[in-house]
């Protein structure tokens, strides 16, 4: 069993007010079943067969803007999940929704109905890039609500997507800062994928939209990874997968079903290149400890490190030691 899960129920943009320039699930949530309060509770069921540790694990609303929905729909399937929250039963629920969709009389509710978590997708703490990908918010209202939801005394989390038509490298930086200024518990990051039916797949196919190199996104994500994790803000997840519904219809943009380990080798590779410095190490063979559940990131993807520094001169072999605290140190050099 895994630290954490989410038992996820996958609940279509009805009611959304907005169709955003990067969004396509108004055009694929018709094909979309919505979830009956029977499925959820026949969900909810399964999951409880099948996870032990439940304390551990959340029921999760995902896939559209969950307080946007049809207050009564709402309702229903948060009624459905009576029995499956609490003492014998998950730890709680999470919903992801829009920040113009949140205020005091829906948290109220969320409260009653045992939700604990609610993401916000903020996206970008920019006006212009929130109005120039047809947002329909602006930065205010995250701070706003991200304001609200920790004064009801949930736990927030908020959404941020890279690399938006109209964004720069200094605009994400800005998003960087302003995100950890409203101390959200965690943070996921989405850096775009230009998806046939949108407004962002026009764009890019006039050549109006042009994307930053994706070494560029990478080498950011890693450092905001970094900056994150130094504010004790916990990134649960970094980049998309093939099952988010990237893989059909995908044009363009930062996709790899690999991407957060690809951030996490440029991390360690700027790691061992500061101890390198500090060593003045510029060639020879190295061993470095690391600790032991860190090995393969430190040696990066397919091994990517190792061979960039064994291109430079310098062959490196990672040791794991179960005690280190230090994330990475040489303990020999020949």
């Amino acid at each position: 069993m895994t630290k954490h899960s989410n038992v996820s129920i996958f609940v279509p943009h009805i009611g959304c007010p907005n169709k955003c320039a990067f969004c396509d699930q108004h055009v694929i949530s018709g094909a979309q079943k919505a979830p009956s309060a029977d499925d959820v509770r026949r969900i909810c069921e399964q999951a409880t067969n099948e996870i032990s540790d439940r304390k551990n694990a959340e029921i999760a609303f995902f896939g559209g803007s969950f307080t946007a929905i049809p207050r009564s729909y709402m309702t229903e399937l948060l009624e459905a999940t009576k029995g499956f929250v609490g003492e014998s039963g998950f730890k709680g629920i999470r919903i992801s929704t829009r920040p113009d969709c949140i205020d005091g009389e829906i948290l109220e509710i969320l409260k009653k109905y045992g939700v604990t978590a609610i993401e916000l997708g903020a996206q970008s703490m920019s006006d212009e890039v929130l109005t120039a990908n047809d947002r329909g918010h602006n930065a205010q209202s995250v701070a706003d609500a991200s304001r609200l939801i920790k004064e009801f005394g949930f736990e927030l989390g908020l959404q941020m997507m890279m690399g938006l038509y109209k964004s720069s490298e200094q605009k994400e930086r800005e998003t960087l800062r302003r995100i950890i200024a409203l101390r959200p518990d965690t943070v996921r990051i989405y850096p775009v994928v230009v998806l046939e039916g949108t407004k962002l797949a026009e764009l890019y196919k006039s050549g109006e939209y042009e994307l930053m190199p994706f070494e560029k996104i990478v080498s950011l994500c890693a450092e905001f990874l970094d900056e994150f994790e130094e504010q004790g803000i916990r990134v649960i997840k970094c980049g998309l997968h093939a099952s988010d519904g990237v893989d059909g219809e995908r044009i363009a943009g930062y996709y790899h079903p690999a991407f957060r380990e690809l951030c996490e080798s440029e991390r360690y590779r700027k790691l061992i290149e500061d101890i390198f410095a500090e060593e003045h190490i510029v060639s020879g063979n190295v061993t470095l400890s690391v600790a032991a559940p860190c090995i393969s990131r430190a040696a990066g993807h397919k091994k990517c490190n190792t061979e960039y520094f064994r291109n430079k001169g310098i062959n490196i072999t990672f040791v794991g030691d179960d005690g280190q605290t230090e994330k990475i140190k040489v303990k020999e050099r020949r």
